[in-house]
């Protein structure tokens, strides 16, 4: 068994998010394991850029409301408890306007050493304001 030492909180790049968003990189693993896992806190109405898993990611919603969009317009409203998988294909998530969201994110690295994510332009306001959809 193996303590992991805790890495201090980040505030993600400007070059991938909107607004202030923060991240606990809770694990990182080091070959053969290809498993990432933040943490990741996002102020209202902050969320990210374009982006792609190679793998995959899933999102699991800790507390405030989650908007998830996917380039066929689809803007999914989730909420604390709620566990989102996006396949690989672009998408972003960030919080809705009013509230505070955390969600923890997994995905895998490619094991290869291909990137496991590529970053994209920004949401646009128009992207993000879209209708939606709740899972509620």
């Amino acid at each position: 068994m193996e303590i992991l030492k805790q890495q201090p909180t980040v505030k993600a790049p400007a070059d991938w998010f909107t607004g202030d968003v923060w991240f606990d990189v809770i694990h990182a693993g080091q070959e053969p394991s290809r498993m990432r896992a933040n943490m990741v806190r996002f102020s209202p109405c902050a969320r990210t850029d374009w982006h792609s898993h190679a793998v995959g990611q899933t999102l699991h919603i800790v507390s405030g409301i989650a908007l998830i969009g996917t380039r066929d317009g689809t803007v999914i409203e989730a909420h604390p408890g709620d566990t989102i998988h996006t396949p690989p294909g672009e998408h972003w998530h960030g919080a809705a306007r009013d509230r505070f969201m955390e969600h923890l994110a997994m995905w895998e690295g490619t094991g290869d050493g291909s990137p496991e994510t590529e970053w994209l332009e920004k949401v646009s306001d128009e992207e993000y304001n879209a209708p939606r959809s709740s899972t509620r």
